[in-house]
C-alpha cells in the first residue's frame, strides 16, 4: 500500500514539519531536545523532591512512610504512558512504513523498563510497612509485572533477529499486542477486589490527598516525563548512528567530529 498527498504542502510549513521523519534531519534537533529536556528533569525533581520531602504533611494512618508515593506514582504512571507511546511509534512503523518511528519505538522500550522495574521496587518499600509483606500477588502489581516482561520481551525479541527491519516488525507487532495490558492495569483496583488502593488522583473527581501532596507528585510526574523523553532522545541518536553507519551524512559527521 502507497501513501499520497493529495494536496500541496504549504512550503515553509508542512514540508519544514515533514523533513524531520528522516534519521538525518532529526538527529540535530533530537540532540538539542535531549539536552533542555534532560536539565528542565533535573530542575524539576529537586523541586518535586523538596516539595515532597520538606513541605507535603505527613500523612495521619502511614506516618512518613507514604512519601515513596512521590517516586512511586509517577513511577508507575511513566511506565504506562511509555508503553502506549512505545505502542504508538510501533504502529505508525508498521502502517507507513518510516525508519524513524521504528527507531523510537526502540528507544523507548529500555527506558520503560526502568521506570516499571523502579515502580515495582517502590512499592515494594511502601508494600512492607502498609501491608506487612514486599509483594502480593495483588491483580495491580501482577499486571505491572506482566508489563515488565513485556518491555524486556520486546528489547530480547528485536535483539534476537539481525535483519533489523524483521525485529522492528516483529517487535511492533508484541508491543501492540501487549498495550491491552495497560487498561488492565489501570482498572485493576474497580475489577477486582484488591489490596492496592485506589487512584488519589483523577480526572474524573476530585483530589482525595492534601494540594501538596498533589503538587509534588505532579512536579514529580513532569520530572519523570521529561527525563523519559531526554534518556529516549540520547537513545534514538545511537540508534541512528548504529542504523545509518554506512551512510554518506554520518561519514561526514564523523570526519567533522574527527578534525
Amino acid at each position: 500500500m502507497s501513501v499520497h498527498f493529495t494536496g500541496a504542502i504549504p512550503a515553509g510549513r508542512g514540508r519544514r514539519w515533514l523533513q524531520f521523519a528522516s534519521p538525518q534531519a532529526f538527529y540535530g534537533p533530537a540532540g538539542a531536545l535531549a539536552s533542555l529536556c534532560l536539565s528542565v528533569s533535573l530542575l524539576l525533581a529537586a523541586a518535586g523532591l523538596y516539595i515532597g520531602f520538606f513541605i507535603a504533611p505527613t500523612d495521619a494512618q502511614q506516618g512518613d512512610a507514604y512519601r515513596i508515593i512521590f517516586v512511586h506514582v509517577p513511577a508507575a504512571w511513566l511506565s504506562m504512558v511509555i508503553y502506549v507511546a512505545m505502542a504508538f511509534w510501533s504502529a505508525v512503523g508498521l502502517v507507513v512504513n518510516t525508519r524513524l518511528s521504528a527507531m523510537m519505538a526502540s528507544a523507548l522500550a529500555p527506558t520503560g523498563a526502568l521506570f516499571t522495574l523502579l515502580a515495582l521496587w517502590t512499592g515494594a518499600l511502601w508494600g512492607k510497612p502498609t501491608w506487612g509483606a514486599w509483594w502480593v500477588w495483588d491483580a495491580r502489581l501482577t499486571s505491572e509485572l506482566l508489563l515488565l516482561f513485556l518491555y524486556l520481551g520486546f528489547i530480547a525479541l528485536q535483539a534476537a533477529i539481525d535483519d533489523k527491519r524483521r525485529a522492528d516488525r516483529a517487535g511492533a507487532l508484541l508491543a501492540l499486542v501487549g498495550v491491552v495490558n495497560i487498561p488492565v492495569i489501570y482498572f485493576s483496583v474497580k475489577w477486582w477486589n484488591t489490596l492496592h488502593q485506589g487512584a488519589s488522583v483523577s480526572v474524573a473527581s476530585a483530589p482525595t490527598i492534601a494540594t501538596p501532596m498533589l503538587l509534588g507528585m505532579l512536579v514529580m510526574a513532569l520530572a519523570m516525563w521529561a527525563y523519559a523523553a531526554g534518556a529516549a532522545l540520547v537513545r534514538l541518536r545511537c540508534i541512528i548512528l548504529e542504523r545509518e553507519g554506512n551512510s554518506a551524512w554520518v561519514a561526514r559527521l564523523a570526519a567533522g567530529g574527527a578534525r
